[in-house]
Formats: C-alpha cells, sequence, structure tokens
C-alpha cells in the first residue's frame, strides 16, 4: 500500500501543482479532494505551461488515473472548459474520473459570491465556492448525480432557483436568474462530462487494496482551512490533511504519508494578517523573482521572509512526514536570508500560531538570519551538489520544524527538482 496526501503548508500557492505533477509520473492515482476552480496548479512541460483550475495535476500522464473526488464543488462549465483545452493541445482524458457525489457550481452562487465579497472584503476569486459549499451544508445544493440520475432535478432545481431569485432580490436587490435557461444549460454542460462520471469512493479504495501507488492532491493551503487556517480570511473547505480523506471517501488508516509543499519564503494573496509580510524593494524582488501572481486571478502576492511559526503549526495540523520546499531558486541572490522563528506580542514570545486574529494582527516576527548562496542553483539536480549555504538554509528549516525534506525545487519545470528521498 502506498497512498500519500500532498498539501499546502502555508497560504496557497506553494507549488503543489508541480510537486503533483512530479510525483504522478509514478503515480497509478492522482485525487483532487477539496476546493473548486478557485484553485489553480501551473506545471510547466519543457517550453508548454498547463494552469490547471478543477483536474488534477496527474491528467499529464496518459497512464495516470485523475480524480475529482466528491469533497470538490465543480463548475462544470470550467470543467467542461478545461477537458476541451486539455483535448485540444493533445492530451489524452481518458483516464479522468469525477465524483458521483461532487456538488456542482451554479451561476447564482458566483453572483452571490461577488457581491458579499464586496462587502465582506474576503478576498475570494468571486468563483461561487463559497455559497456551493454553504448550500452543501445547508442541504439545498446539487451534486452530480442529481443531474444526471434524479428524475425529479428540473424540478427541484426550479425550485431552488425561485428560492434564490427571492433570496437575492431581497438581500442585494440583484437581477433574477432564469431557471429555463439555466437548466438548458446544465443538461448540455453534464453531457460534456458524462462518460467520466463514477464512484469514486469506491474506485480509490480498490486502488488502495491493490496495492496501487495512489497521491491525494490538496488545493489552497494550511492556513486557509476553513476550521484551522486565518478565519474568516479562509477558504470554505478543508485544505489539512483530514479533509482528503472526507473528500474522497477513503479512512485515514489508508494513508501511509503526509507531504506538505512550502515555498523557501512566504506568500498569501488576498486579505488578513502576514507577519513576515515585506512591504518593501525585498518584497517585491521575491514577487518579480518568484514571478507572485495567482494562476486563477493574476493577483499579485504579497510576498515575506520564511515563517518556521506556520510551518510548525502545519506540521502539526497535518501530521507531515516530509517536506517539499519550493523556489529555493528564488533566494539565489540575496546576500542575508531571513527566517522567522517566532513572534512577539506584548513582550511575550510566541513559538505556537496564535488562535485568534486579533492576536495574530499585532504580531511582530522575530527573526534569525542566515548567509545567502549567491549563486545560481536553476541547474542543480542532486542536494550534495547545493550550495553549503543554500543547504545549511533547509537543515535550519527541518531543524525547527521537525520535518525533513524530500524534494526541492530549484526552477519551475520538471527537471529543476532534486529527490532526496524516494516517496513512491
Amino acid at each position: 500500500m502506498s497512498a500519500i496526501i500532498l498539501l499546502g503548508a502555508q497560504w496557497g500557492d506553494e507549488g503543489k501543482g508541480k510537486i503533483t505533477d512530479y510525483l504522478a509520473e509514478k503515480a497509478d492515482f492522482v485525487v483532487r479532494y477539496q476546493g473548486g476552480s478557485n484553485a489553480g496548479h501551473t506545471v510547466e512541460v519543457a517550453s508548454d505551461k498547463f494552469m490547471l483550475h478543477l483536474i488534477p495535476s496527474g491528467i499529464l500522464y496518459p497512464r495516470t488515473v485523475s480524480v475529482v473526488g466528491n469533497g470538490v464543488v465543480i463548475d462544470i462549465k470550467e470543467l467542461a472548459g478545461e477537458i476541451e483545452n486539455l483535448q485540444s493541445r493533445g492530451i489524452d482524458t481518458s483516464n479522468l474520473r469525477i465524483s458521483t457525489r461532487a456538488h456542482v457550481v451554479m451561476p447564482y452562487h458566483k453572483a452571490i459570491d461577488e457581491i458579499e465579497d464586496q462587502c465582506q472584503g474576503i478576498g475570494t476569486t468571486r468563483r461561487g465556492i463559497g455559497p456551493a459549499y454553504a448550500d452543501k451544508i445547508n442541504r439545498s445544493g446539487f451534486r452530480i448525480s442529481d443531474l444526471i440520475y434524479d428524475s425529479n432535478f428540473k424540478e427541484r432545481f426550479e425550485k431552488e432557483v425561485d428560492r434564490k431569485n427571492q433570496l437575492i432580490h431581497d438581500l442585494y436587490g440583484m437581477r433574477q436568474f432564469d431557471s429555463e435557461l439555466m437548466y438548458a444549460d446544465l443538461m448540455e454542460q453534464v453531457d460534456m462530462i458524462r462518460e467520466y462520471v463514477v464512484d469514486t469512493s469506491v474506485l480509490v479504495y480498490q486502488a488502495i487494496k491493490e496495492n496501487k501507488k495512489v497521491l491525494f492532491e490538496g488545493a489552497q493551503g494550511t492556513l486557509l482551512d476553513i476550521d484551522h487556517g486565518t478565519y474568516p480570511y479562509v477558504t470554505s473547505s478543508h485544505p489539512t490533511a483530514g479533509g482528503a480523506c472526507t473528500g474522497s471517501g477513503i479512512g485515514p488508516t489508508s494513508i501511509d504519508r503526509v507531504l506538505g509543499v512550502a515555498k523557501a519564503y512566504t506568500t498569501r494573496v488576498g486579505e488578513g494578517p502576514f507577519p513576515t509580510e515585506l512591504c518593501d524593494e525585498t518584497g517585491d524582488v521575491l514577487r518579480e523573482r518568484g514571478r507572485e501572481y495567482g494562476t486563477t486571478t493574476g493577483r499579485k502576492r504579497r510576498c515575506g521572509w520564511l515563517d518556521t511559526v506556520i510551518l510548525r503549526y502545519a506540521a502539526r495540523i497535518n501530521g507531515l512526514t516530509d517536506l517539499a520546499i519550493t523556489k529555493l531558486d528564488v533566494l539565489d541572490e540575496f546576500e542575508t536570508i531571513k527566517i522567522c522563528t517566532g513572534y512577539m506580542y506584548n513582550n511575550m514570545m510566541l513559538t505556537e500560531f496564535p488562535e485568534n486574529l486579533n492576536v495574530l494582527r499585532d504580531c511582530v516576527p522575530h527573526y534569525i538570519e542566515m548567509p545567502g548562496w549567491q549563486s545560481d542553483t536553476t541547474g542543480i539536480t542532486s542536494y550534495a551538489e547545493l550550495p553549503a549555504e543554500a543547504r545549511a538554509y533547509i537543515e535550519k528549516i527541518e531543524e525547527i520544524t521537525g520535518v525533513s525534506q524530500a524534494i526541492v525545487a530549484v526552477g519551475p519545470k520538471r527537471s529543476q527538482t532534486i529527490n532526496s528521498r524516494n516517496l513512491f
């Protein structure tokens, strides 16, 4: 049995798509277990760049089965468009599988999301993800299976659209939605994905029982988890390790390892406190060297020094067994590099990540400084060949977090990956 959860150990955008793609070459299954089209993974293959939002990164390998699990909320139009785009570029999508239990993002979810984000200022992608999850919890959502197998779907759908129209009008004075038009669009869209729809829980369970290599791919990151993130500046699902089980329909005893992906520095998108954020020239250098712009939105990412308080937290919450450290090459030019090891708050040193957002806002990072290596690492293919200062930096991260690195990325391409330990 070989089942690995791969997740973000920071605020998302850690380079999970690249690491998933790297491991997917040996995986039999790659399973996306939460989030929606608000997530974006960028994978570079030779001179090609693939931007994936709903489909797991494993789709680029023909022998790998790519699974969209029940914990994902699916914008069917976006998913169908993504399939068409991949096919037009010569990618075989026949090994894609979509859960019957996955909930559907409707046009009214997007409208509500846009208006609510304008009011609340959370900084969502306005893709309807939060409202879709809200309907799921309220038991008023629709699953893929409803669109395909429920003979009463149209009647139920029309009633829900009427209810949403009234709600949206009363709260926001917004335009009304045409249930007939929406229904016709949905039926056309679901026909485009019908061939991929199965009970993915059974599929993944059988794969694990047959000792297949299964990789569970998370979207966003630990600090965007609805329970364990910097609430309310979070996503609407569980990117953490526990979400992999509920979001794919398998038990925790099936999991062998948990791989946390972390940049060699820290970034976040959207609003909320960020203790190590650098609103200066250094932050700008990190952003430009790291090409820190959102895959889904194109928004500038906020950048700062590595925060190991966050990484220790992620290690504890997720039970991390391994680290993948990405974008080490972004630090190649720095003479001195800082690592945040704790926060000063009211003249006290905090080494655990605070639960309260107001406390976090007032935290001042406590840094240690390490010498930079000031040499190009982008062509290095083995850990031993890294500059001594770069190895010392990585080993300090391991010491502080208590988690050993298994992978180090020194660029966006597949070939720019240092494999220190075989996970599959």
